[in-house]
């Protein structure tokens, strides 16, 4: 009079595979983020030549009319070798990067110094 109830086939094999997916062991996988950005890295000359004029700018022994890109520290700008490394500092401390003796000897210029600090990707 009562029919036994029977699974079928296709629900046992789910019930079976269902079993060992919990007895299997699990795979971790491993994520690798990286940041990709669109922009290219640095600073836009525009903004590290105005930084830097105006770093001139604020020295008391520069004359403001005397300040341009190709002026050379000593020659026209008229500032001893202490000026100079003043002026170095103050580039190393605006744009939060730290030049080499090496390197710092040869800037010379607001040219050199921009030219410089443009190919540094750490610049701020």
């Amino acid at each position: 009079m009562f029919r036994a109830l029977r699974p079928s086939a296709s629900l046992y094999r789910s019930a079976v595979l269902a079993k060992n997916a919990a007895v299997a062991p699990r795979v971790s996988v491993a994520m690798n983020f990286a940041r990709m950005y669109s922009a290219g890295t640095g600073l836009a000359r525009s903004d590290v030549e105005k930084r830097v004029l105006d770093i001139l700018a604020g020295f008391n022994k520069v004359d403001a009319n005397k300040i341009s890109l190709k002026a050379n520290f000593n020659a026209d700008l008229g500032l001893d070798s202490l000026d100079t490394v003043e002026v170095v500092m103050a580039i190393e401390e605006e744009f939060s990067i730290e030049i080499p003796d090496k390197d710092a000897d040869e800037i010379k210029s607001a040219e050199q110094a921009v030219e410089y600090i443009s190919k540094r990707d750490d610049a701020h």
